[in-house]
């Protein structure tokens, strides 16, 4: 009979099933769900359950069955093993012959012995001798060696976790330019590399525990900022085994499919971890404005510091009543609400320069974050308002709403990767567009990615522009062919009535067929994952300058006369 084992994934941190190392076992349980129901009670009994209803074959009610037996196979391998009380998850998924089972782990080779175990009682299904399977494969448990401890770094110094849908590098990046405004020896890792002090120690992506370790492990660090990624969390685990504050952005529909999540649930569900392991004097730091993100501050044992644009936000008075913190927009000006003193204001919210003059309202909500997560920290006033208003979008966040002037018009490159990235990116357009200007739009979108979602940004950035182009993201297409991803951005296009879509092979040659086609006053964005380095440089070629804060508040208030 073939194994039941689909795979085993050894977590070595905080995860989404608990707040340490843990074991993961996918397990395909079809001979168990397709049982008849007499075999399958058998079975149970077997094991020491008592009465138990396994339901009609292939049912979702012989799968809740089956999450009870496994649940139970764990506890009984370990009682024998000698490993006594353990913590089990088991959950069900949306193929109903597959389950996952979690437990925590502190020695590795003990760790993975019960695993073996656990499948071989499942693979024993059917069998006479249940019972003596069970005392055996306790009794080879008992008898392996413990093996390593989990490899969770315990940090010395601050750490602060940020994770969300968008957002999470710009506010990564604002926190850790605030550190070194403060004087502290600053590392960050983020999706585009490790930094330590303003330099690029290690380029690739850190999003995930290693980059918390590269971070930790920079000679002379104060503070360490780390980017939290849903990949990184689902596939290894959190790095550290705590932080002193965590700061979730947002939650919005991305990776869906990918990984066994499903649902923006789900997917709240993942980003919560790092607020589970927020050291309790600490502070969890969550958007009020986003009920599965502010619904987070519940499971986490810190304090909670919550920020909304809306001074009158329900979750801000929620928060204050419960003894937490907020930051908001008051009267223009990012300020700091706390029950026991008067409101404190920061800088005007002009004054960032990411914020574009206040256009970018996700941009506004990121410096809310950074603003809450320093301070958290205890780093003083004067260097968040000085981090905040030196923060650059062009010099300090490559890659994220940077803009540039070109023989009178405008052109934007951003990540914008998903639905709620797009519809940022063309909140910015028409911020800067104007009047009579037109926005040119080159959509993207790496291969992996859910055909609901690429339709969804085809509608969108059609509906939203008045010229839309493909730029194909080669490095990223992950085996999809360059046609199929077409394709469906073109379902999206023409479902809003725009059918002259051309697709090109790169984001750099999107770009130059929409530059030539550009006119004074038009506002011409790039969806740019892969060419951000090359579009910089052609730009520049070009005659293009980047836009300071001073250039982008002249066009904003161009674009409203």
């Amino acid at each position: 009979m073939a194994s039941s084992l689909v795979e085993l994934r050894v977590l070595d941190g905080a995860n989404l099933y608990f707040s340490r190392a843990a074991v993961k076992l996918t397990l395909d349980l079809t001979a168990l769900i397709d049982a008849p129901a007499p075999a399958a009670k058998a079975y149970a009994s077997a094991l020491g359950l008592g009465a138990t209803r396994p339901g009609r074959i292939g049912s979702g009610f012989r799968q809740r069955f089956a999450v009870r037996v496994v649940g139970h196979i764990v506890r009984r391998v370990a009682r024998e093993a000698g490993i006594g009380r353990i913590g089990v998850r088991v959950r069900s998924g949306t193929d109903v012959h597959q389950l996952v089972v979690a437990y925590p782990w502190a020695h590795e080779g003990r760790a993975r012995a019960l695993a073996a175990a656990i499948v071989e009682v499942i693979d024993a299904f059917g069998s006479d001798d249940l019972p003596e399977v069970v005392a055996a494969v306790g009794d080879r448990v008992r008898s392996e060696p413990a093996g390593n401890a989990p490899p969770t770094l315990r940090p010395k110094v601050p750490v602060v976790a940020v994770t969300g849908t968008n957002g999470k590098t710009t506010t990564s990046r604002m926190i850790a330019h605030i550190g070194r405004a403060a004087g502290l020896h600053t590392g960050w890792s983020s999706t585009d590399g490790v930094y330590f002090d303003g330099d690029l120690v290690k380029y690739g992506d850190f999003s995930g525990p290693s980059g918390a370790g590269q971070v930790l492990s920079q000679p002379g660090v104060q503070l360490a900022v780390t980017e939290t990624a849903r990949g990184g969390i689902l596939r290894r685990g959190v790095g550290v085994a705590y932080n002193d504050v965590s700061v979730v952005t947002n939650v919005t529909a991305d990776h869906l499919g990918l990984g066994g999540i499903d649902t923006v649930d789900q997917l709240a569900e993942v980003k919560a971890v790092i607020t589970k392991i927020t050291r309790p004097r600490g502070w969890c730091v969550v958007n009020g404005d986003d009920p599965r993100t502010f619904a987070m501050r519940l499971d986490s044992p810190a304090k909670c510091w919550v920020f909304s644009r809306d001074p009158d936000s329900p979750s801000i008075r929620t928060v204050l009543d419960e003894g937490g913190r907020a930051t908001t927009v008051l009267d223009g000006f990012i300020t700091v609400l706390d029950q026991s003193s008067d409101a404190e204001p920061l800088l005007k919210i002009v004054d960032v320069p990411m914020t574009l003059s206040g256009l970018s309202h996700y941009n506004v909500e990121n410096a809310l974050a950074a603003a809450s997560a320093a301070l958290g920290l205890g780093l003083p006033r004067a260097a968040v308002i000085e981090g905040l208003s030196t923060f650059s979008p062009a010099e300090n966040n490559p890659g994220r709403m940077n803009m540039y002037s070109v023989r009178d018009f405008t052109v934007v490159i951003d990540l914008a990767h998903n639905e709620a990235g797009l519809e940022a990116l063309l909140e910015i357009m028409n911020g800067v567009r104007r009047p009579g200007g037109r926005l040119l739009l080159a959509l993207g979108s790496p291969g992996d990615r859910a055909d609901e979602m690429v339709t969804a940004m085809g509608a969108i950035g059609a509906r939203g522009a008045d010229r839309v182009v493909i730029g194909h993201k080669g490095e990223y297409l992950r085996g999809r062919p360059p046609e199929e991803l077409e394709a469906v951005f073109r379902e999206g296009t023409s479902s809003v009535g725009v059918d002259d879509v051309p697709a090109f092979p790169t984001e750099l040659e999107a770009a130059q067929a929409l530059v030539r086609e550009a006119q004074p006053g038009d506002v011409v964005a790039v969806m740019s994952l892969q060419d951000r380095a090359s579009l910089d440089a052609w730009l520049r070629a070009e005659g293009a300058t980047v836009d300071n804060p001073e250039t982008l508040k002249a066009k904003v208030e161009r674009a409203q006369h």
